[in-house]
């Protein structure tokens, strides 16, 4: 059963991945991206993976350690709640992402790339993320008057 909920949680993300990546100018996409409300199934995927194993991943953030989170991810239960918790954040920084880039008027064809790779690597997303967003900041923001510089 374990296998088959871990298999369910990146289901539960995808579409919100898809319309941010493919449809980034619909109206649908906006709402749903705007909603913190689309990480709840995940994480209601997360306690129910860390429950089991609520003793180990109590010991493992309360007293981390590389052993204990090798123990922790040994545990079936264990390696899906980590991984239930990292897709509901990467989503989370996606949507974020999202936001800006449209605020920004940060066109997709860069965009849909950058998603992707966050879905797949965000610690690598968002750096890259960040350098474009303040290139396209200062792009779009008046200049400061000449006595205010």
């Amino acid at each position: 059963m374990t296998g088959t909920l871990f298999e369910l949680t990146f289901f539960l993300a995808a579409p919100v991945w898809l319309l941010m990546i493919f449809a980034p100018h619909r109206r649908i996409t906006e709402r749903v991206a705007a909603s913190p409300l689309t990480v709840l199934p995940l994480l209601a995927l997360w306690a129910v993976f860390a429950v089991p194993v609520l003793p180990e991943l109590w010991t493992a953030v309360t007293s981390p350690d590389i052993d204990t989170f090798r123990d922790l991810t040994a545990l079936a239960n264990g390696a899906a709640a980590l991984w239930a918790q990292v897709l509901a954040w990467d989503l989370l920084l996606g949507q974020w992402m999202y936001r800006e880039s449209r605020r920004l008027s940060i066109p997709p064809l860069l965009m849909s790339p950058l998603l992707v790779l966050t879905i797949l690597l965000s610690p690598l997303a968002l750096p890259l993320f960040l350098a474009l967003r303040t290139t396209y900041k200062n792009r779009t923001s008046p200049l400061a008057p000449a006595g205010k510089r």
